[in-house]
């Protein structure tokens, strides 16, 4: 059996939904299919809670009539006979219903949640009532039943593949089925979420739960790039990487894959392949265990990254000094991105300012701390690079001109990473690709 993730803009207009059906036909493999929400509507359900928690019922209202009316004209287009347009009528109205009740209720995180599960459960239903209308047989499979996270947010991968397992079991007739990507329960058995770029994840997590032969993502690009399009106007796709390498970009900036989505794939061996719904027929990114090659495979960019440093003459050289340091961030759950020390101080970055001014606080009696913000993570990843002849020589003679802020060489094989100033970052993605790829 194999999972086959289709993101917003793979499913954000009729036509693209008619094509991911006939994608998810051609070949008669078992499979399951996970679905992100039609693009734009993430953003739209953000907007509508954030106006009921401000309590700008009224705004939050039109919202909700705008965006219910862009979900009529959808399906206008999408189906062809008045039983399927009369059945999707009816799961729309049911699910803008639940947002206009909620309009009178008190606004919570919960409801919160509840109002951005709309996306992916209504895209999945109406595509059932696509597959329905052209006679494919399938079911559709509610995440809510299978997918959950923990107290600390982290998926249950046992107990994902316990009841995943069952309710397969439970199906065992048929041969396709549909289900949500991004939504789950928590803890507290309330809807939840795997947070922004979730549907990767979900298609990883249920891929390794069922040992899937291949996890397909199909996005609008066809694979992981050398370097990022939007930015830099001649790049080219990477038709193989490994694991490692591609949790290095991932995190480090590469916006195609949502960065936890490896390692449920990873542990368990299960192949990624990365495929463009525009143009089914490009090869697409393959990443299993093995890179494929030794050398610079890709550069990504990482934004909106704050350096903090801790200068400390009297205390850098004592023991725990490090450790005490560490603690903070473990405590207000940061994660550190790059880290150099010296002899008199310790830079760290980290990319979210939720916890900054705390952590700052506590940082004080350690030494006299400076924070610039505004800075950008580049990364130059592949297979072996630390051991690849002239990397340093040929990656600083590519950015000769650029200040460089931090480097981080070393702590991977496969990684080697610079801070600098981000309105810098699109000058040095550009002069890295002309020196390290050879493309202008």
């Amino acid at each position: 059996m194999k999972i086959m993730k289709f993101g917003g803009t793979s499913v954000g207009k009729p036509e693209r939904m008619h094509q991911v059906a006939q994608l998810i036909t051609k070949d008669s493999e078992d499979k399951i299919v996970v679905l992100s929400a039609l693009s734009g509507t993430t953003n739209a359900l953000v907007g509508i809670g954030d106006s009921i928690a401000k309590g700008e019922r009224e705004q939050a209202k039109q919202q909700i009539a705008e965006l219910e009316k862009h979900y009529q004209a959808f399906i206008r287009d999408l189906l062809s006979t008045d039983t399927a347009y009369e059945k999707a009528k009816g799961i729309i109205a049911e699910h803008f219903e639940f947002l206009n009740i909620i309009l009178k209720i008190s606004f919570s995180e919960s409801l919160n949640k509840d109002i951005l599960a709309q996306g992916e459960l209504l895209s999945t239903k109406l595509f059932s009532v696509l597959l329905e209308e052209q006679g494919i047989d399938h079911k559709l499979l509610p995440a809510l039943e299978f997918m959950s996270i923990d107290a600390y947010d982290e998926p249950q991968i046992g107990s994902i593949k316990v009841k995943l397992s069952q309710l397969l079991k439970q199906n065992s007739d048929k041969k396709l089925f549909i289900t949500q990507g991004y939504i789950c329960k928590n803890s507290r058995g309330e809807v939840d979420n795997l947070k922004r770029g979730g549907s990767d994840y979900t298609a990883s997590l249920i891929g390794a739960a069922i040992k899937a032969t291949v996890c397909e993502i199909w996005t609008d690009i066809d694979g992981m790039h050398n370097n990022d399009p939007r930015i830099v106007k001649k790049t080219r796709p990477i038709e193989q990487m490994s694991f490692d390498e591609a949790a290095e970009l991932a995190y480090f900036g590469a916006k195609i894959l949502h960065p936890a989505s490896i390692w449920p794939a990873q542990f368990y061996k299960v192949p990624v392949r990365l495929l463009n719904t525009m143009q089914p027929e490009a090869k697409g990114t393959l990443i299993t265990e093995h890179a494929g090659s030794v050398g610079v495979k890709a550069v990504a960019a990482k934004d909106n990254i704050i350096a903090i440093r801790i200068k400390s003459s009297r205390m850098l050289l004592a023991y725990g000094f490090l450790r005490k340091i560490f603690e903070v961030f473990e405590k207000y759950r940061t994660p550190i991105d790059m880290i150099t020390t010296s002899e008199v101080a310790v830079t760290l970055t980290i990319d979210s300012k939720e916890h900054l001014r705390d952590i700052l606080k506590e940082l004080e009696p350690f030494g006299s701390l400076e924070v610039d913000e505004n800075q950008t993570i580049i990364s130059v990843v592949g297979n072996e690079i630390s051991q690849t002849e002239d990397i340093i020589k040929k990656l600083f003679g590519s950015i000769i001109n650029i200040p460089v802020r931090m480097v981080s060489y070393g702590g991977s094989p496969h990684n080697i990473s610079l801070l600098v100033s981000a309105e810098n970052k699109t000058r040095i993605l550009q002069q890295l690709n002309k020196g390290m790829f050879g493309l202008d």
